[in-house]
């Protein structure tokens, strides 16, 4: 599953807040919990370095998944402050059925999707 956010600055807590509302977003609206995780992959846009976005899914008890951080690329133009995920997950879903997941203003990344 995919997600973004963007938030208002890069502050650690902004970062921290920010991961750990997408975190739960997700999971929230496709009804998994952390046993269905199998791992997350989090990127940051460049302006974001104030902290590793995962360890907001580890205060929140992901301890035990397999998490990465990565930086996006600087596209000229792309949408500032925005962090993503990518969750690799067990369901029994289908692709069709699962939620993904854009906040604030990250919600103009995927206008074609119900928020």
């Amino acid at each position: 599953m995919r997600g973004a956010i963007q938030v208002d600055g890069d502050t650690r807590e902004e970062i921290l807040d920010g991961s750990a509302e997408l975190v739960r977003n997700v999971l929230d609206r496709n009804g998994l919990s952390a046993d269905d995780i199998i791992s997350i992959v989090f990127t940051a846009t460049p302006d974001l370095t104030a902290e590793f976005p995962a360890y907001a899914a580890r205060l929140l008890g992901l301890t035990d998944v397999p998490l990465l951080c990565a930086s996006e690329i600087p596209v000229p133009g792309a949408l500032p402050r925005t962090l993503r995920l990518l969750a690799h997950v067990e369901t029994d879903r289908s692709r069709a059925e699962l939620r993904h997941v854009y906040l604030r203003g990250a919600a103009l990344l995927r206008t074609d999707l119900p928020q």
